[in-house]
């Protein structure tokens, strides 16, 4: 449903809302609520707007990095291009989950998903590291990676976040903050 509905959204307009429409249900999924398939429509319609303004202010950096890899060849640049797209990505890897999770204000989940990424970095690591493996996935096997790669991505990163999110909370509960 992810691909089907970011064509839907002309892929730069589709991606956004597509993206947080499978977080909120897979959210859902991982905490034993029944989702139906037209869930995905009412998620997706919901939070077009909210969704695009979102994650296309991330999407666009890195698809301009990953353009950088190919057209920079110098060892320096190429570093420096590579520790962007990590430190983007650690970030990146919050945004989906914290969108499902918490309700913030909207400019907010960039910064909270950078300062996860940064007081966490355990969790951070476990989590490029399956994105990292997804990534391998769909490159090695291009024929049924598209369908299953980023629904199985989807599900495990949030799966993952949701753990996350309660120990930091429980954490918080035990020092006295609430």
């Amino acid at each position: 449903m992810w691909i089907v509905f970011t064509l839907l959204g002309g892929v730069v307009l589709g991606f956004g809302p597509a993206t947080v429409a499978a977080y909120v249900l897979a959210r859902r999924h991982a905490r034993g609520e029944s989702i139906h398939w037209g869930d995905y429509w009412t998620a997706y319609r919901r939070e077009f707007v909210r969704a695009s303004l979102l994650v296309l202010p991330v999407a666009l950096p890195a698809v301009v990095l990953a353009g950088n890899l190919s057209a920079v060849d110098a060892g320096p640049l190429r570093a420096a291009t590579y520790a962007a797209l990590t430190v983007l990505a650690a970030a990146g890897v919050y945004l989906g989950p914290l969108y499902a999770h918490y309700e913030l204000p909207l400019w907010s989940y960039f910064p909270k998903a950078s300062l996860v990424a940064l007081t966490r970095p355990a969790s951070t690591a476990l989590l490029l590291f399956a994105l990292s493996a997804m990534a391998f996935v769909t490159a090695t096997v291009p024929v049924l990676a598209p369908i299953v790669s980023v629904g199985a991505w989807i599900c495990l990163n949030t799966w993952l976040c949701l753990r996350f999110f309660e120990e930091n909370e429980a954490r918080l509960q035990a020092k006295g903050n609430p």
